[in-house]
């Protein structure tokens, strides 16, 4: 032994993190992370998590437009249904209504699993999750489908009464809106199913589950404004 030399201190961050991959294996073709040509590990996740994109950018902006619209569409019924014309004629509303309501309520908390499954490099998790939020999505718009085959049943379009009309136009609009929310949530899932192995991509990943999870609580928030206000502003 040299006198004056000293053993080499291991740099706590050059140690390589074992994650949880999508096929459930170990080893460099497990899903467990990428490793270096080097050997050593590569741990750039929170990096990627934390800084700001142009998806989040581009989100926000569109938030704010569908809130200006839901916003401008809500003020007009409530001054409409507060001047109690002689056409309003409030109806109750179908029980799928009530349905709907349930699901996009239910499918905000698996959404956030999903999320808790990719912010933990839990690949099975995230896409078992991701993907039952995917199909409650589908759900929530089949069951807006029924609720107007309901009513054009029971003889309520927009010409005869402007309560039915401004169901119609908020549901609709909503169930688009919603159905944007499914499509940009369908390229999550498709990222989930074909695996996730390097940490540059768990970071895009996470990053893209974060914007659509802005998106999708959002339009749970502004259903539920628009189920009272149908239901109980009338």
């Amino acid at each position: 032994m040299n006198i004056g030399t000293a053993d080499p201190v291991v740099n706590p961050s050059e140690i390589p993190r074992h994650r949880t991959g999508f096929s459930g294996g170990s080893g460099s073709n497990g899903g467990h992370g990428r490793k270096d040509d080097d050997g050593s590990g590569d741990d750039r996740g929170s990096a990627f998590e934390l800084s700001p994109g142009k998806a989040k950018v581009l989100t926000t902006f569109l938030l704010v437009v569908v809130l200006m619209t839901f916003g401008g569409l809500c003020a007009a019924y409530i001054v409409t249904a507060t001047n109690k014309a002689v056409e309003w004629r409030p109806f109750s509303l179908p029980v799928q209504v009530w349905i709907s309501t349930l699901i996009i309520v239910v499918s905000s908390f698996v959404y956030h699993r999903g999320k808790v499954g990719l912010e933990n490099f839990d690949g099975p998790a995230a896409k078992r999750w991701l993907t039952a939020t995917a199909v409650l999505g589908a759900a929530f718009i089949s069951s807006q489908l029924l609720s107007w085959i309901e009513l054009s049943q029971r003889g309520l379009y927009f010409s005869n009464n402007p309560y039915a009309g401004f169901f119609y136009i908020l549901t609709a609009v909503h169930a688009l809106h919603v159905l944007g929310g499914v499509i940009a949530l369908g390229s999550v899932v498709i990222g989930s199913w074909n695996g996730i192995n390097s940490d540059e991509r768990w970071g895009r990943m996470q990053s893209l589950g974060q914007v659509v999870g802005w998106y999708w609580h959002f339009m749970g928030g502004v259903w539920l404004v628009i189920f009272v206000l149908l239901g109980f502003w009338k």
